[in-house]
Parts: C-alpha cells; structure tokens; sequence
C-alpha cells in the first residue's frame, strides 16, 4: 500500500504535498526536520491522505495535486475527503 498525503504547518500557513509507502513514519520525518522544505514548519499535521495500490499511482496523484499550484484546490480537495 502506498498514500498520497497532505500535510498542514499553523506556522507557515502552507502545505506540502507527497507519497510515502510507510505514512506514519514519513509525517515523523517531517516532524523531526527530515526535509530540507518542511524542517522549518513544524509541527506538521495531516490534513488528507488516500491509498494506492502502487507506487506509480500515488506518485501520479501527488504530481497532479501539485499541478494545480492552489492552495484553495487542495483546501477543497481536503474539505471533500472530509
């Protein structure tokens, strides 16, 4: 199983968007400073994921979200899923 997720930073206002196969243990990473964008954003929490059969799949998903370059598009993906 593989996720495309979305996290949220209150202390920057932003989000990040990516595709793990292991979630639990990649939003740890991003908490503990892990990445070069979101060290400086923590806490960071998780506003949406969803799973995939493949890597490929969530790789896709992550590109297309990014695509939109709108923060009201994934605000509204986020409220969806809700």
């Amino acid at each position: 199983m593989f996720y495309t997720y979305i996290i949220y930073s209150k202390t920057l206002d932003k989000y990040y968007v990516g595709h793990t196969k292991d979630l639990n243990e990649r939003i740890a990473r991003h908490n503990r400073g892990g990445n070069k964008y979101t060290s400086k954003g923590q806490p960071w929490e998780i506003a949406y994921f969803k799973n995939f059969e493949t890597k490929e799949l969530a790789y896709k998903r992550e590109r297309q979200i990014k695509g939109w370059k709108s923060k009201k598009m994934i605000i509204k993906l986020i409220n969806e899923a809700r």
